[in-house]
């Protein structure tokens, strides 16, 4: 579909709807969607349907260039040229639809007589017939596809004038999809929006846009039901934000207060606000809970020691309890790890995250153009992306095989290693190394797997992501202006990492080159890229 518009360079609605109705089995199959971005665009000469019928039908067909997109120029056609009322034209489509002979033999008859009486030859008769009866099979409803296509122009208003808030609502309604969600925080980092990970002190349940950034719901949280949620809300519209993790126990209702939801929350990064790590976090949060519960409980019924548990000597709210945490973090590898198990995908960061030259460079194909749903059955395809995950069956046979899950940044999919290849690749099939495969598209009751045929282990790519390559900046001397340097600092302290920053600019004598303090240092990552190129253009980063 993106390279039909790409090709069309749709200037008004009609190419819009017209885009819809053509791209379908029929209209490709007989090449129409080609043939009418083509002569759109004055690179395919408009060849009438018969000389005799050019100037009758330039009214039904002019507005799609000479072809048939819509069953109503199928009615209008004969109305016209073989004087058939509008129901009997209506009569006419349907019986086209039915493709049977001794059905169309009859209706062919009074068409044919209807042309006579109007002048026009049976050759021409004959030509247009020729043409009507296949369209007619797969023709659509104008109506319908006008309609699709309005849908298609606000969504494409919105995204474009109002990106957050679109995605923030796209992503909302796949929330029980982690492929097309991850799918469409690709789009996101594309995009240059920022999707953070969850909070207690700003999220609500569903996606929401904050500014140009959009915040993760809490209710995406495994382990996380909705009564949990409302809870954490309404006590922090109550009470105030949370200032701290004992605090938010200290605020926090009873049925918040589970361990399991608490460590579901902190892994997910919803606590990162507060200043804790999320390690310190996991190795208190155990003790924290079975503090304030017992006081909890005891203030149910009714029990509560005034002089006892909570007392406002204590900003913590948690009396006697050592939580000495830790500033030592998990590495970023096991810290992504945990995201992902607790939100079904990564949010904060990829592990691929700088590698997308390498995975360019050693494949064909990005996983979401492979799992298109128009992507053909056994197509020959090459992806490069990361085991997520290794599933090894045995057939009845007695034979054994793999399920592998391979992931880019942009989406994953199920990669089916069987007998013959597995006994070569067995060994190397483990989880968390990254490999470029070679195989075919499976298409099986309208899900899409890659069958395996070889693989390789991009060794380079560990390398390539344990060092810290320096990130040149580029731009001109005539835009470092205040408000551009104030947004630059933003996005740069906003991505810290290890990766040095150079800055390059430009100007007619030549160009010139600074490094930057090391409190700029970045990670160089998707999300970095598509903020840096947001800021100062596509060429704006190396």
């Amino acid at each position: 579909m993106r390279q039909l518009l790409r090709l069309m360079k749709p200037d008004n609605f009609e190419d819009i709807s017209a885009v819809l109705a053509l791209y379908r089995p029929g209209p490709m199959g007989a090449n129409s969607h080609i043939n009418y971005a083509l002569r759109k665009n004055k690179q395919q000469d408009i060849v009438p349907i018969h000389p005799e019928l050019e100037a009758d039908l330039e009214d039904i067909l002019g507005v799609t260039h000479g072809l048939i997109v819509y069953q109503e120029q199928v009615q209008r056609a004969a109305v016209k040229l073989a004087g058939y009322s509008l129901g009997q034209a209506d009569n006419l489509r349907r019986a086209m639809g039915k493709k049977k002979k001794e059905v169309l033999d009859k209706e062919f008859v009074p068409f044919r007589e209807g042309m006579r009486t109007n002048g026009y030859s049976d050759e021409a008769t004959q030509a247009l017939w020729d043409v009507l009866v296949p369209f007619a099979d797969y023709a659509f409803n104008k109506a319908h596809t006008a309609a699709y296509g309005m849908i298609s122009y606000w969504t494409a208003y919105l995204k474009a004038n109002y990106p957050a808030e679109y995605m923030a609502a796209l992503l909302t309604s796949v929330g029980d999809d982690k492929d097309k969600m991850a799918l469409y925080l690709s789009e996101c980092r594309k995009m240059g929006i920022k999707v953070l990970p969850p909070d207690v002190n700003e999220s609500a349940d569903a996606f929401t846009p904050v500014g140009t950034d959009i915040r993760f719901g809490l209710g995406a949280v495994r382990n996380v039901g909705t009564n949990v949620v409302s809870s954490i809300i309404a006590t922090r519209d109550a009470k105030g934000k949370y200032t701290s993790f004992p605090d938010f126990l200290s605020k926090a209702e009873l049925v918040v207060c589970n361990k399991r939801t608490i460590e579901s929350l902190i892994k997910a990064g919803a606590f990162d606000s507060l200043g804790h790590t999320r390690k310190s976090l996991v190795e208190h949060h155990e003790s924290a809970v079975d503090a304030v519960v017992g006081v909890k409980r005891q203030e149910a019924v009714g029990q509560f020691d005034l002089f006892g548990g909570l007392t406002e000597a204590s900003d913590d709210g948690l009396v006697g309890l050592d939580l000495n945490f830790s500033p030592t973090e998990w590495p970023r590898k096991e810290l992504l790890a945990f995201e992902r198990d607790m939100l079904g995908l990564y949010v904060s960061d990829h592990p691929l995250a700088g590698a997308e030259r390498i995975l360019k460079a050693n494949s064909e194909q990005t996983i979401a153009e492979v799992i298109d749903e128009d992507t053909a059955d056994r197509l020959p395809v090459t992806i490069a992306g990361m085991i997520s995950s290794v599933q090894r069956r045995i057939t009845k046979q007695g034979a054994s095989w793999a399920i592998v899950v391979v992931e880019d940044l942009g989406a994953s999919v199920e990669v089916l290693f069987f007998p013959k290849s597995y006994e070569l690749l067995a060994p190397h099939l483990r989880e968390d190394i990254v490999v470029t495969v070679k195989g075919h598209v499976n298409k099986r009751d309208q899900a899409i797997s890659v069958v395996g045929a070889d693989m390789m282990v991009l060794e380079i790519l560990d390398q390539d992501l344990a060092t810290n390559p320096p990130v040149t900046l580029n731009t001109t001397w005539d835009k470092i202006t205040e408000p551009v340097v104030t947004e630059l600092k933003r996005v740069l302290l906003g991505h810290k990492g290890e990766c040095p920053v150079r800055l390059k600019l430009r100007n007619r004598d030549g160009e010139s080159l600074f490094a930057l303090d090391a409190d700029f240092r970045v990670r160089n990552d998707v999300a970095f890229r598509s903020e840096i190129k947001t800021l100062l253009g596509a060429g704006g980063v190396d």
